[in-house]
């Protein structure tokens, strides 16, 4: 039966792709299929196989020990702050991502990031049958954030048509930066933010490749990378650090007023419906969860999280999610949870739009105009990579 389900719900998926694409004549199934058939196989391996727990074990192992590393620094500098056994989210979720910046500042210093960004890309674009700057981005977005990406291609920018243009955003919001994986880690099973990570890399791909169809030839596919003056390695380190406190601030501030609005609000809708907005949301987003595999009991409560990440951000929705984790089943459990791995939210339009803009206005100006697009595309992604995942768990 769950077998059934998915079927049918990677048909309605592909449906709402096709419903959406500005070429309908033009799109390559064959690639396509291919991706798919790649999904599931990684998606066996890296859950269903020992190879594949030890390999995430070996990715959460590590991660928890650059975590320690950090919580070195955060100690030093915030320690007897806390009140005792308390854990405050600022510093032990949202801080570390200062040393994980840092850390991803140095391999790019080194050149060791660029090489693999951009070797990995290569042979991702003979299996997507896009270009290797589509393949190059994705890995880059991943890697060094949704909007960082957007500079190291910063001298492709303006001669990209609208096409490539939304498979490099839509890479973007379908994905989350490697700053923030070890955040991710510490509320939900590592083994499902890895997976989400692989899923949502090759399903960006193939609803882009629904949405807007194209194919890339050579002369058009050039990836030279803008190198600019070396920057000295303390200027350097010096300013990764500085944006990774930049962005455990905004996603703090992003929390506190994000929390409280839906607070504000679901105290409005309780008193004057006697339900409150997020329950109602779940009941619209309940048949999605269900195409998605999640047990028809469970769908409500899945849909209301789902609801929450797509209107709010994804730290809300999986902070949502660690207070009912509880009342659900393994299986729902790993659906939502694939779900909520990437930044296919509204606030990541602004933030997608912005970093174009200000890079290239008149590209921005593009980006805006396809901007709930974007977003419909990204969240087919994620419903694709619940989809995935519930045929192999």
């Amino acid at each position: 039966m769950n077998y059934i389900i998915a079927g049918i719900g990677l048909i309605t998926i592909f449906l709402l792709a096709w419903l959406a694409s500005s070429d309908k004549k033009h799109i390559r199934y064959r690639p396509i299929l291919i991706m798919i058939l790649i999904q599931i196989v990684l998606g066996l391996l890296l859950l269903r196989t020992s190879i594949g727990l030890i390999l995430i074990s070996g990715i959460a192992n590590s991660f928890s020990t650059l975590l320690k590393y950090a919580y070195e620094g955060i100690n030093f500098v915030f320690g007897g702050i806390a009140n005792p056994g308390a854990t405050p989210f600022f510093l032990q979720v949202l801080l570390p991502i200062v040393f994980i910046s840092a850390l991803i500042g140095i391999l790019q210093y080194t050149r060791i990031l660029p090489l693999f960004i951009q070797y990995v890309g290569l042979v991702l674009s003979k299996v997507n049958g896009m270009g290797k700057l589509e393949s190059y981005n994705a890995i880059a977005s991943a890697i060094v954030g949704q909007s960082e990406v957007f500079i190291t291609v910063k001298k492709q920018l303006g001669a990209i048509p609208e096409n490539r243009l939304y498979t490099l955003c839509a890479s973007a919001m379908s994905t989350v930066s490697m700053s923030i994986v070890g955040s991710f880690m510490t509320m939900v099973k590592p083994e499902y933010v890895v997976a989400a990570l692989v899923l949502n890399l090759f399903g960006g791909f193939i609803i882009a490749s629904i949405i807007t169809p194209y194919e890339v030839e050579p002369e058009d596919d050039l990836l030279d990378q803008e190198r600019g003056e070396k920057q000295a390695f303390f200027e350097m380190l010096g300013e990764y650090i500085l944006d990774g406190f930049k962005v455990a601030v905004v996603v703090a501030a992003m929390l506190l007023g994000f929390i409280a609005l839906i607070a504000m609000v679901n105290g409005l809708f309780s008193a004057v419906f006697g339900i409150s907005f997020q329950a109602l949301l779940g009941y619209v987003f309940a048949p999605l969860a269900f195409l998605m595999g999640v047990p028809w009991h469970e769908a409500v409560q899945a849909g209301s999280i789902m609801a929450t990440k797509i209107v709010a951000n994804e730290f809300v929705a999986i902070l949502e999610f660690t207070k009912i984790q509880s009342q659900l089943s393994e299986r729902t459990i790993a659906i939502v949870s694939v779900f909520l791995i990437s930044f296919a939210n509204f606030g990541s339009i602004g933030t997608i739009v912005g970093a174009v803009k200000g890079l290239n206005e008149r590209q921005g100006n593009v980006v805006a105009r396809f901007g709930l697009r974007l977003l419909y595309g990204a969240t087919l992604v994620s419903i694709l990579s619940g989809i995935i995942i519930s045929v192999v768990v």
